[in-house]
């Protein structure tokens, strides 16, 4: 098995694994209302709401703490999730930024060293975007994705919610 979950950077950024014990300084960029206003679950700024998102980014073992490295503050993070070996595809998702870095380049970045990296392993990256998300279905178009169709998805410890689904194939990439 690779890893899907290990330290990427370029001069930008750095990709870290989320741990425990970065709950409350993550929490800290997540408690801001504005962040989740045009994602499905809208109440993730609340804590114990936040905790269930956190507890899910654990468990999936492969969620990131995103880092500026030009100021070294916590920009958000993201994961990579639901593997399936038989079909050759991953996940990539639950990916927030705090708003000092909307617009910054960091995602389209932040995106590049997970496909990097992971098409070493797979041929296809999937990726679950809130049917409503305009911000992030926007970033998704910009980076090349494939546009699948709206699909409903289960969020750890969470309602199913209305998403659409992109792709991204190795061939194309």
């Amino acid at each position: 098995m690779f890893s899907i979950q290990p330290v990427l950077e370029n001069e930008d950024v750095r990709l870290v694994p989320l741990q425990k014990s970065d709950f409350e300084k993550l929490y800290r960029v997540a408690s801001d209302p504005l962040i989740w206003e045009q994602h499905p679950n809208k109440d993730r700024y609340k804590k114990e709401i936040f905790k269930t998102f956190f507890d899910g980014a654990i468990v999936s073992k492969g969620a990131f703490l995103i880092m500026d490295k030009k100021s070294d503050e916590i920009a958000g993070s993201t994961r990579f999730y639901d593997y399936s070996e038989t079909g050759n595809f991953i996940f990539i998702g639950y990916t927030f930024y705090a708003r000092k870095f909307w617009g910054s380049k960091l995602n389209p970045q932040v995106k590049k060293l997970m496909l990097d990296h992971i098409f070493s392993y797979v041929d296809l990256v999937k990726f679950h975007v809130g049917a409503e998300n305009w911000r992030s279905r926007k970033a998704m178009e910009k980076l090349g994705a494939e546009f699948k169709g709206e699909v409903p998805v289960a969020y750890f410890g969470e309602e199913t919610k209305l998403n659409v689904e992109y792709w991204i194939r190795n061939s194309g990439w």
